[in-house]
């Protein structure tokens, strides 16, 4: 049976496989495994069953990376868990390494720093990698383009999917007006919070969404010539406007929240924009304003990570606020773990049943630890009270000056705590 084609840019996404793939690909209609969104979490993915020559299609609706800026933090957790695939050594190539953290609060200044050198007996990476999310997705772009068994679609917008009474799943595709239908022995939807493919299975999305939205600017002021004892990474407390400070490789980025009576297109104007980093840093000069974007924030779970032959994964599968740089890693995470059963399946046996154990593995995780410590830091960071905010300071101090608590806390907020649970990474 043919594949109607009308895939616009199949020949230039499709210009570095080998021939016999190419060939067929453009006569079959079935793939292994077909990923819906070509963001971070579905590229990786597909990146990892390339690998090892597992046939997967790749399916994005844009022309090519966005550059979103939603998403800088990678992790020790996920550096080591990619390191054998060579996605870490790419990574640290990109990006800026970060050793601290740094707590404040807006009223009183720095409260405590948090050293990640303290996990250097547990990670061969103790530090944060800054490094904007959609240079890691170029990469793997570039990566697929090269690798026989991966077959990239862009411009190409998933419609429906559709469960097939063997087992497998078909997403139905629409390109410059036209219709095509690719087969395929499982599915994956990395296809963001909104995800089709999610919606077409009927899987609820539990949870709820914050009542501002998040301003995400990037500037290259000197903000460390200018705030005394600033770090590169920080989190400052203000019950009326705290604010995130990150230092990536080309500017900085600040996430600040919008008021829910404030519109979007208000947020994103310069004058709205200049108050905000004037609060921030006063200067005497308008800052230069390189990026910006304001997005709605969740905290939402999927009910069901699969449904036969359909998985989600990433955004799809589960959302949370930027504070603590967790969203981006738990996608990665889901994708290493799916991709390692996925070929366990198709390449050495193992039985279909065994895939249970992804939504085993990953829903507890986004529920007990991504969820709920993102939920504890938005809730730390906002707090109005005087007295609990002093507790919250103070807590913080005691935690970052006792050894102990300092490394236990490394752990956490590292990701290795939940990794290790699930077994993904070897106890110490």
């Amino acid at each position: 049976m043919m594949i109607q084609h009308h895939i616009l840019y199949l020949e230039a996404c499709t210009s570095g496989l080998t021939s016999n793939h190419k060939e067929s690909f453009m006569r079959e209609n079935s793939t292994d495994v077909a990923i819906v969104g070509g963001g971070p979490v579905g590229a990786l993915a597909a990146f990892l069953l390339a690998q090892e020559g597992i046939d997967v299609v790749l399916i994005d609706q844009n022309a090519e990376a966005i550059e979103d800026y939603r998403a800088s933090t990678f992790h020790p957790a996920t550096l080591d868990l990619l390191a054998a695939s060579g996605v870490t050594d790419a990574l640290l190539s990109m990006g800026l390494q970060c050793p601290v953290i740094q707590y404040r609060d807006r009223a009183t200044g720095p409260v405590a720093e948090l050293d990640l050198s303290v996990l250097s007996a547990d990670t061969k990476y103790p530090f944060r990698l800054q490094c904007e999310q959609f240079k890691l997705t170029r990469w793997l772009h570039e990566k697929l383009e090269m690798m026989p068994s991966a077959t990239l679609l862009f411009s190409s917008n998933v419609t429906d999917v559709q469960a097939n009474s063997d087992g497998g799943a078909t997403a139905v595709v629409t390109s410059n007006g036209s219709e095509s239908r690719i087969d395929a022995r499982y599915l994956i939807g990395c296809d963001g919070a909104r995800s089709t493919v999610r919606q077409a299975m009927g899987i609820n999305f539990e949870g709820y969404t914050h009542p501002e939205q998040f301003l995400v600017a990037g500037t290259q002021f000197d903000f460390k010539g200018a705030m005394k004892n600033i770090q590169s990474i920080n989190y400052t407390a203000d019950p009326d406007e705290w604010f995130l400070l990150l230092e990536i490789p080309d500017m900085w980025r600040i996430v600040v929240p919008v008021s829910p009576n404030v519109a979007a297109s208000k947020a994103q104007s310069s004058d709205y924009i200049q108050r905000c980093l004037q609060n921030i840093c006063p200067s005497d000069q308008p800052y230069e304003i390189l990026v910006n974007s304001v997005y709605r924030v969740h905290q939402r779970v999927a009910d069901r990570f699969r449904s036969d032959a359909v998985f989600l994964a990433g955004d799809a599968a589960h959302v949370n606020n930027p504070l603590g740089g967790m969203g981006l890693n738990g996608g990665l995470h889901d994708a290493f773990v799916l991709t390692r059963e996925l070929t366990s399946v198709l390449r050495n046996g193992g039985s279909s049943t065994d895939l249970d154990r992804y939504e085993a593995l990953r829903r507890p995780v986004a529920i007990n630890d991504i969820n709920a410590t993102t939920e504890r830091n938005k809730k730390a960071m906002e707090e109005r009270d005087p007295s609990v905010r002093s507790a919250n300071n103070d807590r913080m101090k005691r935690i970052c000056s006792d050894p102990t608590l300092a490394y236990e806390h490394a752990l956490d907020a590292s990701m290795i705590t939940s990794l290790r649970a699930t077994g993904l990474l070897p106890s110490r």
